[in-house]
C-alpha cells in the first residue's frame, strides 16, 4: 500500500478542515443573554455611568471591540490572581461574555441608554 495514496491524503484533509471548523466555530451572534448575564452587563453599565465615566467607557469600548476575545482568553489566564478582588464566578461570567462578538456593542447601548437618562433627569 503506497504510503500516500489518494483516500489517505484526502481522508487525512477532511479530518484536518473538521477540527480546523470546530477550533475557529463562534455562537451565532444574537442568541438571547441568560437572566444572571444581563444583571452582571446592567451592574457595570450603572457603575460606569454612576461614575461619570461613560464617554470615556464608550470610546474604549468600541476601539477594542475587536479584541475581545483576547481578553476573554486573559481573563480566563489571570482567574487565579484576580479572585482575590472579585468573585470567581464573576470573572468567569465575564470572560463567557467577552467571548461573544455582540456582548460589548449591548455593553455600550446599556452605558448610552443610562448616560441619556441621567442627563434627561438633569442629574450631572
Amino acid at each position: 500500500m503506497p504510503l500516500f495514496s489518494k483516500n489517505i491524503v484526502a481522508n487525512t484533509m477532511n479530518r484536518f478542515r473538521a477540527r480546523l471548523r470546530h477550533a475557529f466555530a463562534m455562537e451565532p451572534e444574537g442568541q438571547p443573554l441568560s437572566v444572571e448575564d444581563v444583571a452582571l452587563l446592567e451592574r457595570v453599565a450603572e457603575a460606569v455611568v454612576a461614575r461619570g465615566m461613560a464617554a470615556p467607557a464608550v470610546v474604549f469600548l468600541e476601539s477594542m471591540g475587536p479584541m475581545n476575545f483576547l481578553g476573554s482568553q486573559a481573563l480566563h489566564f489571570l482567574t487565579p490572581v484576580l479572585e482575590v478582588v472579585f468573585p470567581q464566578p464573576d470573572i468567569e461570567r465575564v470572560a463567557h461574555l467577552l467571548e461573544r462578538r455582540d456582548t460589548l456593542t449591548r455593553l455600550v447601548a446599556m452605558i448610552e441608554s443610562r448616560s441619556e437618562a441621567q442627563r434627561v433627569a438633569g442629574r450631572p
